[in-house]
């Protein structure tokens, strides 16, 4: 009998993470809004920092981005030397799964949370147990009484992707209380940028103090920096020392890294990202709930993106579809349990205005 190699039971368990798309079938001029990037682009030193690294691309990065650690830090108070860079936060995630379960054990993230969460958990042979969510936010208590002697790790996003929700620092606080010490609690803050102040949710001030929480972030949102997959983390020394015997050498570039470290100094750039984001997620919130009498609803966010609950005689799905159509794309999501809604990520004027105006003719078109 022939046989060939197999790939781990678990491996195969995994439905591969699926991006927003970025063009439609036609090809044609498209208002991408599925990927929450920053609609401003990205701060203009970053740009050049990028750009006066090309002449040294024979050469590799600094494996420990030691420059880009310390440009992290120091604004928020951390320790440089628990601070790790990954390739976007999904690897950070990923090295955070890796060091903490394994197969017999459990990760705990919620119903409508990230997708990377279970494709990480899967990835090493754990069991994802997913739990109910409190009206499209996180649940503690439902977190909590899921938890059991195989659990090892606990997600929460805050705020979260792709509903928006936020949870409450006295609620994260509870969170952390209420488990174990030896379950590590991940907290992905890919979002935080976009909270004021007063919304800080506690979550660096425990990963500075406690020796079971994780928190990561990204400079993909606010920052405007996706095409380079630049994430960090920070945590206990000994979580960081685990997650770094995982981490993939030169895993963010030369000018990666330089152009990071000048969108952390311009905080212009970051307050303005803020300040359009504040504006027309309050229009598009307004927006939507004016064509609530169509069934349309949208979840409070605190995000870069909004999501729409379709409940009417227009489906999510024949909106997706139309307002492709129409030039706009968006992101619908079936297959996290969402396929009544639409995430739509906060544009620029123009594309927002637009958006609206067409979907109130796929509105008025469903009769």
């Amino acid at each position: 009998m022939t046989t060939i190699p197999r790939p781990k039971d678990w491996v195969m368990g995994i439905n591969a993470y699926v991006p927003g798309k970025a063009a439609t079938a036609s090809g044609g001029p498209v208002a991408k809004l599925s990927s929450n990037e920053n609609p401003l682009g990205q701060s203009a030193a970053a740009r050049d920092a990028f750009a006066a690294r090309a002449a040294g691309l024979d050469r590799y990065p600094d494996a420990a981005a030691t420059a880009l650690r310390e440009a992290i830090a120091a604004p928020l108070g951390l320790d440089p030397a628990r601070v790790i860079h990954g390739a976007g936060s999904d690897e950070v995630l990923n090295m955070a799964v890796g060091a903490y379960a394994g197969p017999g054990d459990e990760v705990i993230h919620v119903r409508y949370g990230f997708a990377m969460y279970e494709i990480a958990t899967r990835r090493v042979g754990a069991t994802p147990v997913v739990v109910p969510d409190k009206d499209y936010g996180t649940d503690v208590d439902a977190i909590l009484a899921a938890v059991t002697d195989r659990t090892t790790l606990v997600f929460v996003a805050n705020p979260n992707n792709p509903t928006g929700t936020y949870v409450a620092r006295d609620e994260i606080a509870r969170l952390h209380a209420g488990l174990r010490p030896d379950i590590m609690l991940v907290i992905d803050q890919a979002y935080a940028e976009y909270l004021a102040p007063e919304e800080d949710d506690g979550a660096l001030e425990l990963a500075k103090t406690a020796d079971n929480v994780i928190v990561t972030r990204t400079f993909s949102k606010i920052y405007g920096l996706a095409g380079e997959r630049i994430g960090w983390g920070y945590g206990p020394a000994a979580a960081i020392d685990a997650m770094h015997r995982i981490r993939g050498p030169f895993n963010v570039t030369t000018a990666g890294q330089s152009a990071a470290i000048a969108a952390v100094a311009d905080t212009a750039f970051v307050e303005a990202s803020r300040a359009h984001n504040d504006r027309w997620l309050a229009w598009l919130t307004a927006e939507i709930e004016a064509l609530g009498n169509a069934g349309l609803r949208a979840v409070p966010s605190r995000g870069n993106f909004l999501l729409v609950l379709f409940e009417g005689r227009l489906s999510a799905e024949a909106a997706y579809h139309g307002l492709m159509d129409a030039g706009f794309i968006v992101r619908w999501l079936p297959g996290q349990g969402l396929g009544n809604g639409l995430r739509i990520t906060i544009g620029t004027e123009d594309e927002l205005r637009g958006l609206m105006a067409a979907l109130r003719t796929l509105i008025d078109d469903a009769g």
